[in-house]
């Protein structure tokens, strides 16, 4: 059993606005801004040029086969960029990289016109969440949303459903995907891709359906630390797409709608569940609206397992403090359950670099700790904390 920390344990530290360093990093680029919008505004362009990025690489993917993939899906901020980390390390594994945004579609021209342009030398900076991640153009981010996104036109409609089950069906987006997967395990010269995508907890079934040996690590954390974290990110977000109007549409445009001025829930296909939380947000009560959102997506995941027993063995859930405290035996069993043979010196490197934020504490007060603990406690309680 976890249990959620003790209310004289958490800092009454206030809440803390963003740096000026924090609010700066979410500036983009003049060229990244153009790049990204014209392919948010064409994306039958988009796609069509991804197709001719296609019959480029014909030969180079030929003979590659897609095997086993791994995604990662987790509400933000429960651990799936440390995970993505983890696994981009190993040598057989393909991911996207920050290198690949704003021309997702055609990674195969993308990486032949990077590989004749003179590289500079790169320091590693913190990223834009203010978390103590450095990251360079070569780290591994989610940007398969894009992708997405083209091919769904409401996938992200705060009215419409973000549920795609094993019944959906979509030729077109389906082969595309799957040749996108293909350049890029010839480009990493990888056996196994690995995808970061919070949105894809409402996308399982459909993903088991188009590979049936894929793999799931699905992230939870502690209610309480985590509202904290979202809150902190919403504030952050807010700041930098204030200050840098650009920065809005860039994060629209990578489908990154968790935080900011355009915050949407993931719709798990509960009207009133959903409407509830954006009227919470809408009139202020961020602890509140949170609280029922965890909750929300929470339960839905557990559900989806618990009906279906083919899908729950595919996925391993994997508790972001037994990730931190217990790390050895936790990545033991998420290495082995993704099918990636590592040695346990490397097992021992990896869990020496897991720790607990220190960077910041929950400020709640007890009224707030007494609504998220009724809120998410019986959700809560379905994955060992008390």
């Amino acid at each position: 059993m976890t249990t959620t920390p003790d209310v004289n344990d958490i800092s009454r530290t206030a809440r803390s606005q963003p740096s000026e360093a924090a609010v700066a990093s979410f500036a983009v680029p003049t060229w990244m801004d153009r790049v990204g919008g014209w392919q948010y505004r064409h994306p039958r362009a988009a796609i069509k040029l991804g197709n001719f990025d296609t019959r480029m690489a014909a030969d180079a993917i030929e003979d590659i086969s897609i095997e086993a993939p791994i995604y990662i899906a987790g509400l933000a901020r429960s651990g799936t960029t440390i995970l993505l980390e983890l696994l981009a390390e190993h040598p057989a594994v393909a991911t996207h990289r920050y290198r690949d945004f704003p021309p997702v579609f055609t990674p195969w021209l993308w990486d032949r016109w990077l590989a004749r342009v003179p590289q500079n030398n790169e320091t590693a900076t913190e990223r834009a969440h203010g978390d103590g991640i450095a990251v360079t153009s070569q780290s591994p981010e989610a940007f398969e949303e894009v992708l997405w996104m083209a091919f769904f036109e409401h996938i992200h409609a705060s009215d419409h459903s973000s549920v795609l089950d094993a019944q959906t069906s979509n030729p077109a987006f389906e082969q595309f995907y799957r040749e996108h997967i293909r350049k890029l395990l010839a480009i990493r010269n990888g056996q196994r891709y690995v995808a970061k995508g919070n949105y894809n907890l409402m996308r399982l079934q459909y993903l088991q359906s188009i590979f049936s040996d894929a793999r799931f690590v699905l992230p939870v954390r502690d209610p309480v630390w985590h509202i904290a974290s979202l809150m902190k990110q919403q504030t952050l977000f807010e700041a930098g797409e204030t200050a840098h109007p650009r920065a809005l549409e860039h994060m629209r445009r990578v489908g990154h709608f968790e935080f900011g001025l355009d915050r949407r829930p993931i719709h798990t296909g509960d009207d009133d569940a959903v409407d509830h939380i954006q009227q919470l947000w809408a009139d202020g009560h961020e602890v509140e609206g949170w609280a029922h959102y965890w909750a929300m997506i929470y339960a839905d995941v557990d559900e989806r397992l618990s009906r279906d027993g083919r899908l729950n063995e595919a996925a391993l859930v994997i508790r972001y403090e037994d990730l931190c405290g217990d790390s050895q035996a936790v990545l033991e069993r998420f290495y082995a359950h993704c099918g990636l043979d590592i040695d346990s010196a490397t097992i021992e490197q990896a869990a020496a670099r897991l720790r607990l934020p220190g960077y910041y504490k929950p400020a709640f007060s007890d009224a707030e700790l007494r609504q998220i603990r009724d809120i998410t406690g019986p959700v809560a309680a379905r994955y060992g904390y008390s």
